[in-house]
């Protein structure tokens, strides 16, 4: 009896071992790239338009709560936005990409906004790359400050922050033309 339990000791302490030594696991180490990375600093400039009225909005809302239209922030508001991102202030000036995501009317007291974006770039050295950005919005405030939070191609493993600053707020309609500056550190 002592041999065979001996045996069965042996037999499954010889599985186990092999099972552990299996090339397949969820879980992998990578080697490391054979020349160093080097982080370096991008800063970007250029204009989103969020076009609320016309024939062709850039921001449609999709989900607002019952109390939304009594509130004076909004809260609860949520928009789907693929806004224009330009070069310069005015819409016709040269598109760049543009901004995919929404935001979130997410503060019951002043306008505060959750926002979820990507820009999306479509022009020059970064045309197909993306910065994401995840942050609150304090609309009203002169300069905003959001991070930025990944990206991808040129900006992938990207890190660093956006300032927005408002260019023109048409308060009747919504649109607004807002100047971001983001500041990316990526490889």
């Amino acid at each position: 009896m002592a041999k065979l339990l001996l045996l069965l000791l042996l037999l499954t302490t010889t599985t186990t071992t092999m099972l552990a030594k299996q090339p397949y696991s969820f879980i992998q180490s990578q080697k490391a790239a054979p020349k160093p990375l080097h982080e370096k600093l991008t800063h970007l400039r250029f204009f989103w338009h969020d076009i609320l009225s016309g024939p062709n909005p850039t921001a449609v809302p999709v989900a607002q709560a019952a109390s939304t239209n009594a509130s004076s922030s909004f809260f609860g508001l949520v928009n789907i936005i693929d806004d224009p991102l330009t070069e310069g202030p005015a819409m016709a000036s040269k598109l760049v990409g543009r901004a995919q995501g929404f935001y979130a009317s997410a503060s019951q007291e002043g306008l505060g906004l959750l926002m979820a974006m990507n820009f999306a770039f479509m022009d020059g050295r970064y045309n197909g790359s993306t910065i994401t950005i995840l942050g609150r919005n304090a609309v009203f405030t002169t300069v905003r400050e959001m991070p930025v939070i990944g990206g991808s191609g040129l900006f992938r493993l990207a890190r660093g922050y956006v300032q927005a600053k408002t260019h023109n707020l048409d308060m009747k309609t919504g649109n607004a033309v807002v100047e971001y500056n983001c500041f990316v550190f990526h490889y």
